[in-house]
């Protein structure tokens, strides 16, 4: 859609698409992004970025059922431990690949980083020798490095778009000073290296906020989806922790879910009692 209406307005102007085909403008543009972007980022995050992209356009967002997946599975946790001890967590929270209940919420199972949030909450929970209020702030700590971790991609991408029109300026300068050269030729060839100059320009802010922000604002979304479940999963298990019968944990939990995917409290009532039978 981007460059569809683009080249369509361009074209609806009578200009013509050869024009604006520089390959010497590009090569100055993208291969100045992205030597900066390898400049400025570990080698690390270099890969993970690497492998984000494709998430841009294949990522999905968390929908109403991985959350009442999230509620469903705590319910069991909870009701487990409220009737036979913590305890009989420990083998659940030891190997969740293995677990009979993980293994009911694939989505649960397929997301790892969620995954490990929950077993590695468990595995202190089933502890028992810490209080409340120290297992709530260790939850933070886990949440917000996985926060903090989660906005290193989008910050780098973000870069990247902050320097694109001027590095498009930069790719103009340069058309401009080749020009100057040309003032003894006839406005035609004039006309042609200034309008070539100027499709530098052109690239760098089309690049910028046609894609490369957007491309980071939607893995910036994605991020911040993760971070919301991670917060109703902390939610269940900080409410259990003060002493909360597991119906009253879900509901703290319930009403951390955005309004845009949360059941309502009769819907989860409903199956929560099929999970009980």
């Amino acid at each position: 859609m981007v460059i569809g209406c683009v080249l369509a307005g361009y074209l609806m102007h009578h200009g013509v698409l050869a024009v604006l085909w520089q390959p010497n403008e590009v090569i100055i543009i993208c291969g100045a992004a992205l030597g900066a972007f390898l400049m400025a980022n570990p080698m690390s995050l270099i890969k993970e970025t690497l492998s984000k992209i494709p998430k841009i356009f294949t990522g999905k967002e968390y929908k109403k059922e991985q959350y009442v997946d999230v509620l469903l599975l705590m319910f069991e946790f909870l009701s487990i431990a409220r009737r036979e001890g913590m305890l009989a967590l420990e083998e659940h929270a030891n190997r969740p690949d293995s677990s009979a209940i993980f293994g009911k919420y694939p989505s649960i199972l397929k997301n790892h980083h969620l995954k490990d949030f929950l077993a590695d909450n468990l595995k202190v929970f089933v502890s028992g020798n810490i209080e409340p209020q120290e297992f709530e702030n260790l939850m933070d700590i886990d949440a917000d490095v996985h926060e903090h971790h989660g906005g290193l991609v989008p910050a780098a991408l973000n870069t990247v778009s902050d320097s694109l029109p001027g590095l498009g300026i930069v790719a103009a300068v340069l058309g401009i000073v080749t020009t100057m050269g040309l003032m003894s030729e006839p406005p035609e060839v004039l006309g042609a290296s200034v309008g070539a100059a100027l499709c530098g320009t052109f690239l760098g802010l089309l690049l910028s906020y046609g894609y490369m922000a957007p491309m980071a604002k939607a893995l910036e979304n994605q991020a911040n989806d993760f971070n919301t479940i991670l917060k109703v999963s902390k939610s269940v298990l900080a409410a259990f922790a003060k002493g909360m019968p597991p119906i009253l944990a879900i509901e703290f939990a319930r009403r951390a879910i955005p309004t845009n995917c949360r059941p309502g409290y009769e819907e989860l009532e409903e199956l929560l009692k099929t999970v009980k039978k």
